[in-house]
């Protein structure tokens, strides 16, 4: 076990430069402040505001809990080496092992954490993904980019919420809106935000031939409505209608999905996952929100009054990855050169490597 001692002192010594970085005496007198509020009289009488603490105290509290355990572990797995025998006792010795493998994954996500500084890096994620160019097969590498995404909040233990989801008229879908939430969503999702590039042979015409396809994601914090900015109701033009299904008890009978236009930008959400008109408009006015401060931080805009909107186009010059299928295997990040050579580990989530790359690069 020789070989294991130093790759365990070389964890420590990032471990404890880790916890220097991270601040978790600050972070702990932080979480205090968050629980007295929380315990205060009428806290929950301002349901957004209240929300919005108890995420950051969760948020806190996870990577108090994690910077801890990871420590803690460390040291307890070097204490433990000298009496590990693979000769004596092999079974102990590969159980040690497996432990040591364990620790280097929990460190390794907690390493990408420290470059998670943003001021919405805490925050939850809202995900916009809209198929481009390429028609059915747009529509279907749409579909296939919200699996990958909902794969990969899984493997994060993130929870995901479809806000609103659009049918492809063949196969796929046309666009989807869906929040992520869990402990530095929008840190870890932001660098995803963009146009893609899928590249195959196409599963939708008779001979098969090669195809391009383009699908664009957008990513943005969810920010509670109390805070950054306010929205002038005479700006906004709402819209109800009956929400859509694929038949029988999912279809809602009712005119319960709400559309919100924003005159001034022309920015258009909608909700229809909810059978609540109100809930839908909750959710749609939260997506608004969060849009129009993106813009605002994107345009370097102090009033709304300020931003002209915009589209990006989705075509061939733009796209920060492309996902090769055909006439080889790959898939790449143009933006910092990462590569995979398995898309179908890609597509199942495993987007790990491209999230660290590129948080890395925004960091440098």
């Amino acid at each position: 076990m020789h070989e294991i001692k130093p790759q365990l002192e070389e964890i420590q010594g990032f471990i404890k430069k880790g916890l220097e970085t991270v601040d978790l005496p600050t972070k702990k007198k932080d979480l205090a402040v968050f629980n007295a509020e929380m315990q205060s009289e009428g806290f929950w009488n301002d349901s957004g505001h209240a929300q919005e603490v108890s995420q950051k105290a969760s948020n806190l509290g996870k990577v108090i809990e994690n910077w801890e355990k990871v420590d803690s572990e460390c040291d307890e797995l070097l204490e433990l080496l000298p009496g590990i025998s693979p000769e004596n006792d092999p079974e102990s010795a590969e159980e040690y092992r497996e432990m040591v493998e364990s620790l280097k994954v929990a460190w390794r996500k907690l390493e990408i954490s420290t470059f998670l500084s943003g001021e919405y890096d805490g925050n939850n994620a809202i995900l916009m993904i809209h198929a481009g160019t390429g028609g059915t097969d747009a529509q279907d590498f749409a579909d296939m980019l919200l699996r990958m995404y909902l794969r990969y909040a899984e493997r994060m233990d993130f929870s995901v919420e479809i806000l609103d989801k659009s049918i492809g008229d063949e196969a796929g879908i046309k666009s989807c809106t869906f929040s992520v939430k869990g402990q530095f969503a929008y840190g870890y999702l932001k660098g995803e935000g963009g146009v893609h590039r899928l590249v195959r042979l196409s599963p939708f015409n008779s001979k098969h031939t090669r195809e391009t396809s383009f699908a664009y994601l957008e990513v943005l914090p969810e920010i509670e409505q109390t805070s950054e900015v306010e929205i002038n109701a005479d700006d906004l033009k709402t819209d109800v209608f009956r929400a859509g299904g694929h038949g029988g008890q999912s279809v809602n009978t009712t005119d319960s999905a709400v559309r919100i236009t924003h005159i001034p930008t022309g920015i258009v959400v909608q909700c229809q996952n909810e059978r609540s008109q109100l809930q839908n408009k909750e959710h749609a006015m939260k997506v608004l929100h969060s849009r129009l401060v993106d813009l605002m931080e994107k345009e370097q805009a102090k009033e709304i009054s300020d931003l002209k909107g915009g589209k990006v186009e989705m075509s061939w010059g733009n796209q920060i990855r492309s996902y090769v299928l055909h006439p080889y295997k790959m898939v790449k990040d143009h933006r910092t050169d990462y590569e995979e050579s398995d898309p179908d580990k890609v597509f199942d989530g495993e987007l790990d490597g491209f999230i660290e790359a590129e948080l890395k690069k925004l960091k440098k």
